[in-house]
């Protein structure tokens, strides 16, 4: 039996990084809040908006207020 990648003309994406191990790179409060997560979100974009928030100078509580209230408004959106 042909997998569905060998039916379709799309290149596959490979993975640069495994997953559990960009997880447990990032830091201590922000693995927190995603095994909280209600989304399945990924540790690279999660790791995007800290590191973009912590260059700005904003504390921890306010990365993760910030985190989730991205997620509740996805929620939303996706509930309408």
């Amino acid at each position: 039996m042909k997998s569905n990648l060998g039916q379709t003309a799309l290149r596959r994406k490979k993975s640069v990084q495994d997953p559990m191990r960009a997880y447990d790179s990032l830091p201590r409060p922000l693995r927190l809040w995603l095994a909280n997560a209600v989304m399945p979100w990924s540790p690279k974009s999660c790791e995007k908006i800290w590191q973009r928030a912590k260059s700005r100078g904003e504390a921890t509580p306010a990365i993760l207020a910030k985190l989730d209230r991205a997620e509740t408004a996805t929620l939303a959106k996706h509930q309408s």
